[in-house]
């Protein structure tokens, strides 16, 4: 399975996981299969506030699962019609969530809860 992580800065799986998937600077993306770690950095990073093309922020590149700090419900939307669950993250590394995932410990995301990191509230 691959895995991807809106991350502040590539410091492998030590990645902190970024507060918002749109405006993440970066991507880890981890093949669990494999244990390949792959980094892509934002493709769509100044993109119009409600506006974000998640193909376009990782580049093209296909993940089955995303975890995040947080996500607009466009972008969350746009994932879950490519068929990709996305889901909260629940610590702070890439490495922590990753254990959490593996032991089903994280929340999927939906459009009811996709906003929670936002501070002030969502303007999506």
């Amino acid at each position: 399975m691959k895995v991807g992580f809106a991350v502040q800065a590539d410091e492998g799986m030590e990645s902190r996981v970024y507060d918002h998937f749109g405006s993440a600077p970066a991507f880890i993306i981890v093949d669990t299969e494999e244990k390949k770690v792959l980094t892509v950095n934002n493709k769509d990073l100044h993109h119009v506030h409600g506006a974000c093309n998640p193909i376009l922020a990782l580049d093209g590149k296909s993940v089955d699962a995303m975890v995040v700090g947080g996500i607009g419900a466009g972008a969350l939307s746009k994932l879950n019609a490519l068929g990709i669950k996305v889901y909260g993250a629940g610590a702070l590394t890439v490495k922590e969530n990753l254990s959490l995932l593996d032991d089903h410990k994280l929340q999927e995301l939906s459009i009811y809860n996709s906003c929670r990191s936002h501070q002030g509230g969502c303007g999506h």
